[in-house]
């Protein structure tokens, strides 16, 4: 019974974190969230400037990580600026790895 419960919380737990690692899935995704955490804020055409990619493709990379819960948008003047969006996605990774910690000890 307990297995099942254990079960029950790890489906729990990643059906939760689904939208993230589908963000995460791309590599130009990936890029935008690295120079995020170097730059902490920037809008459409610097990133742009540092991905091999059209500024209407950087937007689109943009709106999916938005959809996904893994940053923010400010609007400053006429510009949108990004920046990460992370405590939520981090709460549900630390739940994660205490589950396996706690329940997958040999």
């Amino acid at each position: 019974m307990s297995e099942f419960i254990g079960n029950q919380k790890a489906i729990h737990i990643f059906e939760n974190l689904s939208p993230y690692f589908q963000g995460l899935g791309d590599p130009i995704r990936q890029q935008i969230i690295s120079l995020l955490i170097d730059r902490e804020t920037m809008n459409v055409s610097q990133i742009a400037e540092h991905i091999p990619m059209s500024r209407p493709t950087v937007s689109h990379h943009l709106k999916i990580l938005r959809q996904a819960g893994l940053i923010k948008v400010q609007k400053k003047g006429t510009e949108m600026f990004y920046s990460l969006e992370f405590n939520e996605v981090i709460a549900l990774m630390k739940q994660l790895v205490h589950f396996v910690e706690v329940e997958c000890q040999y």
